[in-house]
């Protein structure tokens, strides 16, 4: 099966090198980076089309109200009463605190960029060829594998959406049913069938 080794954050470099439907190792967990890590909001493209379902922006959207009308304030509140209890410097809540203002600004950011870039994926897209949007079942030496290709935002390789940037994303992109593809990855190449389109 492609969908292997996903672990969470001190493998997933590992992960993303060994499951070509992953882009990022920030598809494992798109909305919280490991501490640490760079905030995901510093890697959008801010010119960069971002694919979109109707239902995924209306998420985007109300995930992006919650962090800006509600986690924002209650965060800086945090860091507020963590000041209250003296110095800082050793004060583990407000280092958490801080962290976690990073995390949310960053988000918030990101957030922002998606949906002022977003083009919303055509839910009438053609059965003939593949598109972002189409569900796509593989045949490969595994056995039987059913993607829906979505754009980055709303990957989630275990549930079944890869991203159009994924290997597997861009090799089946364009293709016709009973067509053979090939997916190269650094833990090696993968040829599968495409059974059907829908």
């Amino acid at each position: 099966s492609e969908r292997r080794l996903i672990r969470l954050f001190s493998q997933d470099d590992v992960a993303v090198r060994q499951d070509p439907t992953l882009t990022s190792r920030y598809d494992l967990c798109p909305t919280r980076p490991a501490r640490g890590d760079a905030v995901r909001g510093s890697m959008v493209n801010a010119n960069k089309p971002e694919y979109l379902s109707a239902e995924g922006l209306e998420k985007l959207k109300a995930e992006l109200d919650e962090l800006t009308n509600v986690k924002r304030p209650e965060v800086a509140q945090r860091i507020h009463d963590a000041k209250e209890y003296g110095d800082v410097t050793e004060n583990a809540e407000y280092e958490d605190a801080k962290n976690e203002q990073a995390f949310v600004e960053g988000r918030i950011q990101s957030l922002t960029a998606i949906i002022k870039n977003a083009v919303i994926i055509d839910e009438k897209h053609s059965r003939t060829h593949v598109q972002i949007g189409s569900t796509v079942t593989i045949q490969g030496e595994a056995g039987k594998e059913k993607y829906t290709i979505v754009g980055a935002a709303e990957a989630a390789p275990d549930e079944g959406r890869i991203s159009n940037e994924s290997p597997v994303g861009r090799a089946l992109l364009g293709k016709k049913k009973g067509e053979d593809v090939t997916v190269s990855v650094p833990a090696g190449d993968s040829t599968y069938t495409i059974v059907s389109i829908r």
